[in-house]
């Protein structure tokens, strides 16, 4: 990702990753025809560089974008449309729609209609305002784009803002991944991601859709009736991250995440105790089934959609693409992982496997609440003189004597 985002801005980033959704998609959807499985595996491939870039590069321009006061709902709109695609899929991947002999081609080939739509929308949204002004050193235009989202002419203010902290940033220039680890002034910032995104799959949450099915036959539901389930389930996934959306600017951002991963806790608890007395108490498995309903519940609200919001807060523009690609290699690792082991540690373990998840929620959330801020309604700089705080560090970059004329946080405008 990191190659593709130092020369590139980010809409150009985001409509040359279409490339990579669209190609294959007509791949997979004329595999079939041309009897080719190779042609899955190496769309496969593609896909996957897709997934990884739009899933950072997404809240990343979305949140240089947006007001300060609707960061947060912008931030985990993204969340809500990968439920919303979770869904669709599911929809579709009915035995009864798509998932047939006939029509898995068409099912697969689908997934590049979202990309040719925001191919052909995307080049009349603006750049990034804040990659213009700090990284282009075009005025002009960040004023010019500024305009265009917010819908009137005085944008002085946030051009302001914007350029405060391109003077914070001034001393520090572009900061590399490798940078971003040596730098003390943003030590805790990046063990914060770190954890967060590690904490966001580690949790459990492919874990639990895994084993959805099975604890759902458990309860005694049809095996032609487990599809209409799990659909359910989506459909509870994407209520609730509609919540999160309004939630995020009324009660913050660090309190989602509490309350999500202490959710998420609770349930990987009880869970593992419905499932090692399924056999013994008749109404276990219904205890199961609400335990996996309640996760999923508090997942969408915060551990999904609430990490990637934090990387675009607590990061200035020099350093937010250099955290995007740490973040999102720690998500997708992580992911990767959970994949892998899980189906030995369900073997191994059994009815225990969830004890795992729930350690990891619990020690994530002891991190959040002791170590993470709350960002809301802040500005950038703001959220990171308090970083600068907690790094012992008197300043944001401590070789940029500008920072010292800036207000403290408590002083800045909220």
């Amino acid at each position: 990702m990191w190659p593709l985002l130092t020369p590139l801005p980010r809409k150009g980033t985001l409509l040359l990753n279409n490339v990579f959704s669209i190609v294959p998609a007509i791949l997979m959807g004329s595999s079939e025809v041309a009897g080719s499985f190779e042609m899955i595996i190496v769309s496969r491939l593609l896909v996957g560089i897709c997934a990884g870039l739009s899933s950072n590069v997404v809240p990343m321009y979305l949140g240089e974008l947006a007001p300060k006061n609707l960061r947060g709902a912008l931030g985990v709109v993204p969340q809500l449309f990968i439920t919303i695609g979770i869904l669709v899929a599911q929809i579709f991947g009915l035995r009864s729609i798509l998932a047939t002999t006939d029509g898995w081609p068409v099912l697969l080939g689908m997934t590049g209609i979202p990309a040719a739509i925001q191919l052909l929308l995307l080049p009349f949204f603006p750049e990034s305002p804040r990659y213009l002004l700090v990284q282009k050193k075009n005025q002009v235009a960040a004023r010019t784009a500024l305009k265009q989202l917010r819908g009137w002419d005085d944008v002085d203010e946030e051009m302001k803002e914007i350029r405060q902290e391109d003077e914070a940033e001034k001393a520090a220039g572009f900061i590399s991944v490798v940078k971003l680890f040596k730098m003390r002034s943003l030590r805790w910032q990046v063990i914060s991601i770190i954890i967060l995104m590690a904490g966001q799959q580690l949790s459990g949450v492919n874990a639990i859709y895994y084993y959805a099915d099975q604890i759902y036959r458990s309860a005694g539901v049809n095996e032609d009736d487990v599809q209409f389930v799990t659909m359910g389930t989506g459909a509870v996934n994407v209520v609730m991250t509609v919540c999160a959306v309004f939630m995020v600017e009324l009660l913050g951002r660090r309190f989602l995440l509490l309350l999500g991963f202490l959710t998420c806790f609770t349930s990987c608890c009880v869970l593992t105790a419905a499932l090692a007395l399924q056999n013994t108490i008749s109404w276990m498995p219904y205890l199961s089934i609400s335990c996996v309903i309640i996760y999923v519940i508090g997942h969408a609200l915060g551990p999904s959609p609430i990490p990637a919001l934090i990387i675009t807060e607590i990061f200035l523009q020099s350093s937010r693409s250099s955290a995007f690609m740490v973040g999102g290699s720690v998500h997708w690792l992580s992911n990767f992982s959970v994949g892998l082991v899980f189906p030995f540690i369900q073997e191994g373990l059994g009815a225990y496997s969830f004890i795992i998840f729930a350690v990891i929620c619990l020690l994530t959330t002891i991190y959040i609440f002791m170590i993470i801020p709350e960002t809301k309604g802040k500005m950038f700089i703001e959220i990171n003189q308090i970083f600068a705080k907690i790094n012992k560090e008197s300043e944001v970059h401590p070789d940029k004597e500008e920072l010292n004329e800036l207000p403290p946080p408590s002083t800045l405008k909220q």
